[in-house]
């Protein structure tokens, strides 16, 4: 027996499920509809479509590359479990194999290796790919080279749209600038044609060189001015120095020792000094001494 209100209890339950499904229903349709799906027609070259949708390659675009990475693997040990052929209609039967997306800019590339992993995982466990774990793995590196080596897909998105250059487009157009042109008139410098007469011809407004510095004409300092005749340069030894001595404590008469002067007399450069004369006289008795054993030599 059903208790008081349980009746009221389970239409109201009855209805918020269907409202409830309803709804789900209506959810999923709206997702499911603003998916979209581009196909291409080979594993190889350029795919159009808008951005986000996804790009899928049939099954038959890649059969022939199935079938000759799983011939690469048949040997004598295996060509009684794996089946190149069987494989390759396995792969045909699939229909449309998602392999990647149409990005968001004006295009992108959908690389062989994304396309071969997508082949190879969805042979996982299809007959013909031999008995032993190690052989299936072989032949599905096997048809995932193949297929890489032979598919590649470039992107184009159908519904890009460049950003507007500055000045184009709804980025906004910058105002012209407005100067004085030569003459005086006030115009737009845009519109400068050369080779048009007028306060818009073909040449910019002259330039304000004001703020450049200049030297003045007549301003110049004298030489005499700036070096007094009472004045002294910088390094004269004769003016006065900061301090009566260096830092040692010498003063200049000992700081400037080893400074090197002429000591020649007093006397004419043409006069004959005592030490020649000397030097003379001694070298004229040595002359006369060798002379004269010389010939007595010669006499005896």
């Amino acid at each position: 027996m059903i208790p008081p209100g349980g009746q009221l209890v389970r239409k109201t339950m009855t209805v918020t499920a269907i409202a409830a499904f309803m709804v789900g229903g209506a959810f999923f349709s709206m997702g499911t509809a603003s998916a979209a799906t581009t196909l291409a027609g080979t594993c190889a070259g350029s795919v159009g479509g808008s951005m986000g949708d996804t790009v899928a390659v049939q099954g038959s675009s890649v059969k022939e590359f199935v079938r000759q990475g799983a011939k690469d693997q048949v040997n004598v040990l295996t060509f009684a479990t794996v089946w190149p052929d069987a494989l390759a209609d396995t792969i045909a039967g699939k229909g449309a194999l998602n392999v990647g997306t149409v990005p968001n800019s004006a295009g992108g590339t959908i690389a062989g290796d994304a396309i071969g992993t997508v082949v190879a995982n969805a042979l996982k466990g299809a007959a013909g790919l031999g008995v032993l774990p190690d052989t299936q793995t072989k032949v599905l590196n096997s048809i995932k080279s193949r297929v890489a080596q032979g598919c590649g897909l470039t992107t184009i998105a159908t519904n890009y749209v460049a950003p507007g250059a500055p000045g184009a487009g709804n980025a906004g157009t910058p105002q012209a600038r407005t100067d004085t042109a030569p003459g005086g008139a006030a115009g737009n410098l845009s519109n400068l044609n050369p080779g048009t007469a007028g306060g818009t011809g073909g040449s910019a407004p002259m330039r304000d060189y004001g703020g450049i510095p200049t030297a003045t004409a007549g301003t110049a300092v004298a030489p005499g001015v700036r070096y007094p005749a009472n004045g002294t340069l910088p390094g004269d030894a004769s003016a006065p120095q900061a301090g009566q001595g260096d830092q040692s404590g010498q003063g200049a008469d000992v700081r400037d020792a080893g400074n090197a002067q002429s000591l020649a007399s007093n006397g004419a450069s043409n006069d004959v000094q005592l030490p020649m004369l000397l030097a003379v006289i001694v070298l004229a008795g040595v002359t006369a001494g060798l002379v004269r054993t010389w010939v007595l030599r010669r006499a005896g």
